[in-house]
């Protein structure tokens, strides 16, 4: 069984830290992405970073959108220019799945404000702007790596630890007293749908997502294991969708164990009486950037050596 992880790490050194991952996820390789280095480089700076057409800046509150770009905007752009240098000449050759995580449009309408103050969630035109632009400059990135790297496959995540709260309506307004108007399902998927295909979907959020998974056509899905429902996820597979089933704890910002590891696939995987498959792999339930950097090495090889267990227990290898 193939493993695989979110792609957020902690430390600021992403040569080292793509370098760590093609040796410890060389057939499903993630993209690093390391906040510590700045906004630029946390979860919703590094996709405005990629946005071309739409400004934004940096407010004390967060990002919001403006007529132009700013200069923390340009800096994150640049900032995936460089990363993107040093994956082409560090990954010259990889034959492998290069997967590349981008947060998802209805967690940037949840978090972006629009100028005149709340969250871009509030305006129609706005978050579907937003939607739009995302889709394109994602449809760039995956163009722009598949140049770079020729022989390696571009996989594309696309990240909404939003979307159960947008789609419940549970995402506050700026004031805090009251919350915005809940999303209704069509419109999730409407904007989802562009970025979809061949692409996995990630929330570790929980709550139900995986319909609008499959209703905007993604080919995969990343989730936390113990937050899965097991319907939700038996229906999923019965699809022969591609599954990334979460079971390293990220919460728990400490390593776990082979045995442990092992034992909450297991629960999982059994109480689906699934047989696994090239679809179907195990990973983290969420980023490690909160970890200390020392603990994640040994962790991604428990992660292994549990996947290769799990096989076994399963009947498989």
């Amino acid at each position: 069984m193939r493993i695989t992880a979110s792609g957020s790490l902690p430390g600021d050194d992403f040569r080292g830290a793509l370098t760590a991952m093609a040796e410890l996820l060389p057939d499903v390789t993630p993209l690093p992405e390391l906040p510590a280095r700045g906004v630029g480089s946390q979860f919703i700076g590094r996709a405005l970073g990629l946005i071309d057409g739409l400004g934004f800046d940096l407010q004390p509150a967060g990002w919001r959108l403006t007529h132009h770009p700013s200069a923390d905007q340009r800096r994150a752009a640049a900032q995936w220019r460089r990363d993107l240098d040093d994956a082409e000449e560090l990954l010259q050759g990889f034959d492998g799945t290069c997967k590349v995580a981008v947060a998802g449009p209805w967690s940037l309408a949840a978090s972006v404000e629009r100028p005149m103050g709340d969250r871009l969630l509030a305006d129609h035109g706005a978050r579907r702007e937003l939607a739009q632009a995302l889709a394109a400059a994602v449809g760039f990135l995956r163009d722009d790596i598949a140049r770079r790297l020729p022989e390696a496959t571009v996989l594309i995540q696309i990240d909404e630890p939003s979307l159960v709260a947008v789609g419940a309506g549970r995402v506050p307004t700026a004031s805090g007293f009251s919350r915005h108007r809940r999303v209704d399902g069509p419109e999730l998927v409407a904007a989802l749908a562009p970025l979809a295909a061949g692409a996995w979907l990630h929330c570790c959020a929980p709550g139900a997502w995986l319909d609008v998974a499959r209703r905007a056509g993604f080919a995969g899905a990343a989730v936390d294991s113990r937050l899965a429902d097991l319907d939700d996820l038996a229906a999923w597979l019965d699809d022969g969708s591609a599954l990334v089933l979460g079971v390293v704890d990220t919460a728990a910002t400490m390593p776990q164990g082979v045995d442990d590891l092992v034992r909450e696939a297991l629960r999982v995987l059994r109480a689906l009486q699934v047989t696994p498959g090239d679809g179907l792999l195990l990973g983290t339930a969420c980023g490690l950037a909160g970890w200390r950097l020392r603990d994640v090495p040994g962790q991604l090889e428990a992660l292994s050596r549990a996947a290769a267990l799990t096989d076994e227990a399963l009947g498989r290898g």
